[in-house]
């Protein structure tokens, strides 16, 4: 048998968590190690040999855990009983990296003997049983995006105020913690703070961890949109009727309505601020617009097509696909440059001939032509200014021959001379040009048109 490392755990801090197995382990040893003394359970024991000077001249953490396991593995095999007891703070078996490490070492036996963790006392504390509560353990440290839930998360190494604060900015979803301080000692502390305060808790050390019980992220809200789909698809007789067919009409419905509250709140933001109202009403008809998505996503899996798990794998795995400047080691100039990049590289995903295939005919002829004017652009096959567009309108409007009366519904025609064409893609040549939406400044003259009338409707009423 290879030298033994054997790892026994001091429990979270008050002397009731050390067990009667490890204080004799300790006692009895002739080869011990303390991964550090910065804990109340080891004054019992006298003095003690720790790596404490290695904490004070290692340049990272990895590089640290990395020393304390090779000088294990060097005393283990040095020791005249072939054994060497590694005592750490806590558990062996929650949030030790060390024990990690020497779990992957091939050239000693690694025992490791049961031991308090601070699961059980936070636990125990607050009165929750972790199975049931579904709890979650994260390291504080273990990474830099945003927290997700559901909760309660238990996240360990908050051991000053600014790991308190970085924990603060990644818990996104979440408005309270609870800190869990000194827990089983005589100055415990366990209190529920806002969030955004959590920096303000100066004692934070290495006895402190943070309990979250509710993280409301994206994905806890959209697994709750998605059972309720399929509730109503269970047991709603209009729901359960609908087909990808029926439902048609209202995403293009829900998507002009959507459309409709954007603009109303962009307008609102250039006239110097949008209101609660203005931001409520575009929440509301997104979300309108999110419910048909979800829906089209329940009759897909119910036929076996899709589901709304596949519908986001795909378009996560397109946009990492066409985004290789950020994703992959491409790089870019400009936002133009990555226009012409996601062309090349969507035409080349679809195996497309040619980059007006896909193109949905059905568009707004505006929105069309503009669509087609970006094409174009990405294969440097118009290049016009924005003054060439102007004076190409102009020239075209020049042109233009009238009647002597205004024409009537039934004389509506697309068949028209060229100079109206001409002086209608010059008009969005050049909006194009200038970065202007012309379906939408036509939608507001439209607003603006429809509240005209209304007041002309209501003063003829008043006469």
């Amino acid at each position: 048998m290879s030298p033994v490392v054997r790892v026994v755990g001091l429990g979270p801090g008050n002397a009731q968590h050390l067990t009667e197995g490890a204080a004799r382990l300790i006692a009895e040893s002739p080869v011990v190690r303390f991964r550090t003394t910065r804990h109340p359970g080891v004054a019992r024991f006298g003095a003690v040999q720790s790596y404490d000077d290695l904490y004070e001249r290692a340049e990272s953490y990895d590089a640290l855990y990395g020393d304390i396991v090779d000088d294990l593995v060097v005393l283990a095999h040095q020791s005249e009983g072939g054994e060497v007891l590694y005592v750490v703070p806590g558990s062996p078996s929650v949030a030790e990296h060390t024990v990690e490490l020497l779990h992957e070492r091939s050239d000693v036996t690694l025992i490791v003997e049961p031991a308090v963790s601070v699961i059980d006392v936070a636990c125990a504390a607050l009165g929750r049983d972790a199975m049931s509560a579904g709890l979650r353990v994260l390291d504080a440290l273990g990474a830099s995006s945003p927290v997700r839930g559901p909760g309660p998360l238990l996240i360990l190494q908050t051991y000053s105020p600014e790991v308190l604060a970085l924990v603060a900015d990644r818990l996104e979803g979440a408005r309270e913690a609870t800190i869990l301080h000194h827990l089983g000692l005589k100055d415990e502390v366990i209190t529920t703070i806002p969030v955004g305060e959590l920096a303000s808790f100066a004692d934070a050390d290495h006895l402190t961890s943070l309990w979250v019980d509710v993280v409301r992220d994206e994905g806890e809200a959209m697994s709750e949109l998605w059972a309720i789909a399929r509730r109503l698809r269970a047991e709603c007789p209009w729901d359960q009727e609908q087909t990808h067919a029926s439902l048609t009409r209202h995403l293009l419905e829900e998507a002009y309505e959507a459309l409709d509250a954007l603009e109303v709140l962009v307008r609102a933001e250039d006239d110097g601020g949008a209101s609660e109202v203005d931001v409520a009403h575009v929440q509301e008809e997104l979300g309108d617009l999110l419910f048909q998505v979800v829906v089209h996503a329940v009759i897909g899996q119910e036929d076996g097509q899709f589901s709304l798990a596949t519908i986001a794998d795909a378009e996560r795995d397109k946009l990492i696909y066409r985004h290789p400047h950020v994703f992959g080691d491409i790089a870019v100039t400009d936002a133009d440059d990555v226009a012409a990049r996601w062309e090349v590289l969507k035409q080349s995903e679809k195996g497309r001939g040619s980059i007006t295939e896909g193109i949905a005919w059905q568009l707004p002829a505006l929105t069309l032509y503009t669509k087609l004017l970006r094409k174009a652009l990405a294969l440097d096959l118009a290049r016009e200014s924005g003054e060439e567009a102007r004076d190409r309108a102009r020239q075209a409007l020049g042109t233009l021959e009238f009647g002597a009366r205004a024409a009537g519904d039934a004389e509506s025609t697309s068949n028209a001379r060229g100079a109206w064409g001409e002086a209608i893609s010059a008009m969005v040549s050049a909006a194009r040009y200038a970065g202007v939406d012309l379906e939408g400044v036509l939608r507001a003259r439209a607003t603006q048109l429809r509240d005209e009338i209304r007041s002309f409707e209501e003063a003829k009423r008043d006469e």
